[in-house]
């Protein structure tokens, strides 16, 4: 018997030294710099990391941790938002300006630490300071720890795809001009595939991304929607797609031969090529736009997939084009979103939690924005519930927290809207048009520690009926339903999925519609919840969560790094 505790505690040990060996600190020098590229017929200014668009891909392996050192050479204030990573008590790295930290000045640097825990797949990093993410982006890939395997046949190669938008202008100076006049920005003059725009735009028949693949082999395409204001459509002449994971959360298989993704999303597909040698296939994406009076730039980005050992030369090949659907296919948009469910009892599942401690009703949308003697602005501003965000300017939230600081936040948003009325009806205000009239605040709302949250988010139709991608940083939620017109919960709770519902970080709410979202307050710290169409954000479409601390040291926000910028 003493022989067998023995052997058990040499091979616990044995798998502990394992596991630590196993995992790696990963380590990434950014520098944040200002470059000329050449785009649509024009040289244009732009900032980028490294000097590339996209920037560089970080590949780590589920365990191990990050350390990236962000140098700000760019004239610009910045932070690096790491989209989608839980941050257990590394919310100091989260990343959103004013949030957790303030913004690393020009001349300056700021060394991001976190761990990579309980997350295998795609996700993606960003500025999270104005509209610098438009350029400033890449792609974050997690794969299994040493001696572990995806849940799906080993891919022969993994190709990230990550889809952006590019401006014939100076973005930064777009989005001042926005929040000075209260204007959306002007749309985007080019979508692009791995920072190229593709052969459908002027100037941009060499400007194509290119895909070669061997017939017969599988392709793991991890795809990225970096676009700042736009969902797409996405198609593969001829191909069709199997869905393996959402938001770097295990999926149950699912084929299609069209993605939707909207902006802050990713998907991992399984690519089977099958197809002729002799064709070439375009790979195209253009906008779903769920609200058709909203205007938006209706082009199309398009990459090309080449097979090898063809008997003829590239430029003599026919290529395909894929049908794309309607810009405005909102069911084809709805099918894929609601047909989404989790791996069950796959890598890192988490079964929904059946007790709820905390329920909220979210009304996210459009408004505007009241003049100070009580007159209507020429100004758009956005809400949730009614709360217009607006982010402070001396001390982060976060830092607030921390320190106990009064008058950086209020917590005083609300669990349901202050005004309850239809929705979903765009006449409303024709007879309340009070309801069009936001409130400016820096609004949070205090969860207890470990408890568990159900927000129904629902849209408005004041100014337009729309789907928003809400994202909510520092958590997954379960997506336990989503539906069209007002939230019925006398109806809608029997469609409620709590066996394998999609577990993600972020989520297009259905145009004129609601979600039921649900998730567990385990992470302490300030994390905001907020649109992740970026023309919305500056107008206000966010609030504020904040966690408090649990019972023991390792469940406490841990103390700021020394080297936090300050503002």
């Amino acid at each position: 018997m003493e022989g067998v505790r023995v052997s058990l505690a040499c091979a616990l040990f044995l798998f502990a030294v394992s596991s630590i060996a196993s995992a790696a600190i990963v380590e990434h020098t950014f520098n944040v710099q200002n470059l000329t590229l050449s785009r649509l017929c024009k040289r244009q200014l732009i900032t980028v990391v490294n000097g590339s668009l996209p920037g560089p891909t970080i590949r780590v392996k589920e365990g191990d941790s990050l350390v990236i050192h962000v140098l700000n050479n760019s004239p610009h204030n910045i932070t690096i938002h790491w989209h989608g990573i839980f941050h257990r008590l590394t919310v100091w790295a989260d990343g959103p300006s004013m949030i957790t930290q303030c913004p690393i000045q020009p001349g300056h640097r700021y060394a991001y630490r976190f761990n990579i825990t309980g997350q295998e797949g795609t996700l993606w990093w960003h500025a999270h300071a104005s509209f610098l993410r438009a350029t400033v982006y890449g792609a974050l890939v997690i794969r299994p720890k040493s001696g572990h395997s995806y849940p799906f046949p080993k891919p022969h190669k993994e190709v990230p795809i990550l889809f952006g938008e590019w401006w014939n202008t100076d973005v930064v100076a777009l989005e001042e001009a926005a929040i000075a006049t209260g204007v959306p920005p002007n749309n985007s003059d080019a979508y692009t595939i791995n920072g190229l725009p593709g052969n459908l735009y002027p100037c941009s028949k060499d400007r194509m991304f290119s895909l070669d693949v061997v017939k017969g082999k599988r392709y793991l395409l991890r795809i990225i929607n970096a676009a700042m204001n736009i969902q797409m459509f996405f198609k593969i002449a001829n191909h069709r797609l199997t869905v393996v994971a959402a938001d770097a959360v295990y999926t149950a298989p699912y084929v299609t031969d069209v993605i939707v993704i909207a902006p802050g999303q990713t998907i991992d597909a399984l690519l089977f090529a099958d197809q002729s040698i002799d064709t070439s296939y375009y790979m195209a994406a253009h906008p779903y736009a769920s609200a058709p009076s909203v205007p938006f730039p209706n082009t199309t980005t398009r990459g090309v997939i080449h097979y090898g050992g063809a008997s003829k030369t590239r430029r003599s090949k026919p290529v395909l084009m894929p049908k794309l659907p309607s810009f405005f296919d909102t069911l084809t948009a709805h099918r894929f979103y609601s047909n989404l469910t989790a791996l069950v009892n796959g890598p890192h599942w988490v079964p929904v939690p059946r007790h709820v401690d905390e329920e909220m009703l979210v009304t996210i949308g459009l408004g505007l924005e009241a003049c100070a003697d009580n007159t209507t602005c020429p100004k758009f501003s956005a809400s949730m519930s009614n709360h217009s965000f607006v982010l402070p300017k001396k001390l982060s939230i976060l830092e607030a927290v921390f320190h106990g600081v009064n008058g950086i936040f209020t917590a005083d948003f609300p669990d349901q809207p202050p005004v309850k009325f239809d929705y979903t009806n765009p006449n409303v205000t024709q007879t309340n048009p009070g309801l069009l009239f936001t409130q400016k605040s820096t609004s949070a709302k205090i969860l207890k520690f470990n408890s568990t949250v159900e927000v129904v988010l629902q849209n408005h139709a004041l100014i337009a009926a729309e789907s928003h991608p809400m994202h909510l940083h520092g958590f997954n939620f379960h997506v336990l339903a989503q539906g069209f017109g007002n939230y019925d919960p006398s109806r809608d709770r029997s469609k409620l999925n709590l066996v394998n519902p999609q577990f993600r970080n972020t989520l297009a709410v259905p145009v004129g519609g609601w979600a039921v979202t649900r998730f567990t307050a385990n992470n302490p710290g300030a994390w905001i919840f907020h649109c992740h169409i970026d023309v919305h954000l500056p107008f206000g479409l966010g609030m504020v969560l904040v966690v408090e601390n649990g019972p023991t040291k390792a469940t406490t926000l841990p103390p700021p790094p020394p080297d936090l910028p300050k503002c």
